[in-house]
C-alpha cells in the first residue's frame, strides 16, 4: 500500500522533472461559487495532466534490467502520454494499450512520444487482459493507471503542494475536489493531506452515468459502472474504483459530487475565460461542481485539482460557442 513515506520519496525523484504547477484564483469564479475557489492547474504538467508525475514515479523507481525491457500501460490518454513520455526520458520503450474511440489528440500524440499503441474496442474487449498478456509475451513490466502503489504515490505529491501552497494563501482547511476515475490521484492526495493537511478533506468528482466512486463511498462497498463508454469525460472513464485505491477512498474522503456533461463543458469555459487555462471535459468535472453544486459543499474555500487538458479542438471549440 502507498504510504506518506512514498510519496514523499517520489517528490524527491519527481524534483527537477515535474513542474510544480500553481494555485490560480479568480474573483468572478468565486462569484460564481459563492466561495473562494483555488484552482490547481494540471493541465499544465508535462504531457498535459498530472499523470506524468506517477509515471514518473514508477519509471524511476524501476531496476535498470527492467527499464531496458520496457513498460506497458493501458489508458485512454492521459496516463498514456505521462508513460509514453517518462519511458522516452528513461530510455525505455513503451507500449500502451489505448481504446480505438479515445481523442485522436491523445492517440497521436501517444504514438509522436515515442510508444507503440495497440488499440482495442472499450465496449467489448478487456483492457486488463490485453496489456497482462502483452506483458506476458514480450517480457514488459505492466504500470497500471491507477491501482499500482508507486503511481498513486507520484500523483500524491500533488497533495503535497496543495498543502504547502494553500498555507502560503493561509488556507489551512477546506474541501479539494479532485476528478476521479480509478482513484489514484484522489486517494495519493487524500494520503499526503492526510499528513499535511489534516484539516482539508478530498471530495471525488465524477460524470453522470459513471459515479462508482461516488455510490461506492455510499454503500461502502465497490460499486460498478453498467457502461464504460460513451462520454465526453473519457480521461476519467473506468468500470469501478480499484481495489488499492477504495480502502483509502472509504477512510479518507467524503461524499463524491456528481455533474452533468453540460456542466463540464461550461466549466471548460469557464476555465478558459477566467484563468485562460485548457480544460478537457474531464479534467473540469471538479470545477464545475465547485461553480454549480454548492449547495453539496460545507467550505468557505474549495481547492480544485484541474488534472487534464489534452481536449480535442472540436470539443474545446463546442464548449467556447455554448458557453461564452
Amino acid at each position: 500500500m502507498t504510504s506518506i513515506a512514498m510519496i514523499e520519496a517520489a517528490a524527491q525523484r519527481l524534483k527537477g522533472h515535474a513542474r510544480k504547477t500553481p494555485l490560480l484564483s479568480s474573483p468572478f469564479l468565486d462569484d460564481i461559487a459563492g466561495r473562494r475557489v483555488l484552482v490547481k492547474p494540471e493541465c499544465l504538467q508535462h504531457t498535459g495532466s498530472f499523470k506524468f508525475r506517477g509515471a514518473w514515479s514508477a519509471l524511476s523507481a524501476l531496476d535498470e534490467v527492467a527499464r531496458k525491457k520496457g513498460v506497458i500501460a493501458y489508458s485512454s490518454g492521459n496516463h498514456a502520454q505521462g508513460i509514453a513520455h517518462a519511458a522516452s526520458l528513461h530510455g525505455a520503450p513503451s507500449v500502451i494499450v489505448m481504446p480505438a474511440d479515445a481523442p485522436k489528440l491523445k492517440i497521436d500524440n501517444t504514438r509522436a512520444l515515442g510508444a507503440e499503441v495497440v488499440l482495442y474496442d472499450r465496449a467489448s474487449e478487456d483492457r486488463d487482459a490485453i496489456g497482462q498478456s502483452l506483458a506476458n509475451e514480450r517480457d514488459l513490466t505492466l504500470i497500471k493507471p491507477f491501482d499500482e502503489p508507486l503511481v498513486i504515490a507520484g500523483q500524491g505529491t500533488v497533495g503535497l503542494e496543495i498543502a504547502s501552497q494553500a498555507a502560503e494563501q493561509g488556507v489551512t482547511e477546506g474541501e479539494v475536489l479532485v476528478n476521479c476515475g480509478g482513484g489514484g490521484l484522489t486517494s495519493g492526495i487524500a494520503l499526503a493531506l492526510e499528513s499535511h493537511a489534516p484539516q482539508m478533506q478530498v471530495r471525488p468528482c465524477e460524470p453522470q452515468g459513471f459515479d462508482d466512486v461516488t455510490r461506492s463511498l455510499a454503500s461502502g462497498q465497490i460499486e460498478r459502472n453498467t457502461q464504460t463508454a460513451g462520454s465526453i469525460c473519457d480521461a476519467i472513464l473506468t468500470p469501478e474504483p480499484g481495489q488499492i485505491t477504495f480502502p483509502i477512498l472509504k477512510r479518507l474522503c467524503g461524499p463524491g459530487l456528481v455533474v452533468s456533461e453540460d456542466e463540464a463543458l461550461h466549466a471548460t469555459a469557464l476555465a478558459f475565460s477566467r484563468l485562460k487555462i485548457v480544460l478537457e471535459p474531464g479534467g473540469a468535472i471538479s470545477l464545475a461542481a465547485a461553480l454549480f453544486h454548492g449547495d453539496k459543499l460545507n467550505s468557505e474555500t474549495v481547492m480544485v485539482v484541474a488534472t487534464g487538458g489534452n481536449v480535442d479542438p472540436a470539443m474545446f471549440t463546442e464548449a467556447l460557442q455554448r458557453f461564452n
